[in-house]
């Protein structure tokens, strides 16, 4: 199995829609809300340079499950800065400064996927990891999760392809393939499933 072909059903197997570039901001123009250890802000720094600094940062991740339980999966487009064309939970992002988390979560969601539903927040873990190409995560990250039986439509300036999957195929397939998904998302699946499965 590729990156290509996740478990499960195959909702879509590519973008079509979602938001438009233009809602978009670029990589270069975000900002992002530096954190300490107890994720208190200590300051705001472009998103690049946080990431090429491993400066501590912000975050979220939603995970989105369909009336089956099945969860919804990204393949990240290929042109990201980092991890493009890696499969991953539903979304993940940075809130801006000033903007809360739920609030940025739901955004997200809406510009790479193309749809709204309500969030709940899961709990919050740290990482760090050097990708070994000049680039860092070092992120404190809020765990979301949601529900969502309507259309998906990705925006193809972030996101290749979709998938909905059981937990049993995504397990088996993370321990055979794990080139194929983030470094978070494996995380996530591996040493911090409890806290993901009290969301779906």
């Amino acid at each position: 199995m590729t990156s290509q072909h996740p478990p499960g059903p195959l909702a879509s197997a590519s973008a079509s829609g979602g938001a438009s570039a233009g809602a978009l901001v670029g990589d270069a123009a975000e900002r992002v809300i530096l954190v300490d250890a107890d994720d208190r802000e200590t300051g705001i720094a472009p998103k690049l340079l946080a990431h090429q600094e491993g400066l501590r940062h912000r975050a979220f991740s939603v995970f989105v499950r369909d009336p089956q339980g099945r969860q919804l999966l990204q393949r990240r487009a290929a042109v990201k800065y980092h991890s493009g064309g890696l499969w991953s939970n539903t979304c993940c992002g940075h809130p801006r400064p000033g903007e809360g988390l739920a609030e940025a979560a739901g955004r997200r969601l809406f510009e790479e996927l193309g749809f709204t539903c309500a969030l709940r927040p899961l709990g919050r873990l740290h990482y760090a990891v050097d990708f070994g190409n000049g680039l860092h995560e070092n992120e404190m990250v809020t765990l979301f999760a949601g529900e969502h039986a309507g259309a998906v439509r990705p925006n193809p300036d972030e996101v290749d392809a979709i998938a909905w999957t059981d937990e049993p195929s995504l397990l088996a397939d993370i321990e055979a393939n794990p080139d194929a998904y983030t470094y978070w998302f494996r995380l996530y699946m591996t040493e911090h499933l409890p806290v993901v499965r009290a969301g779906l």
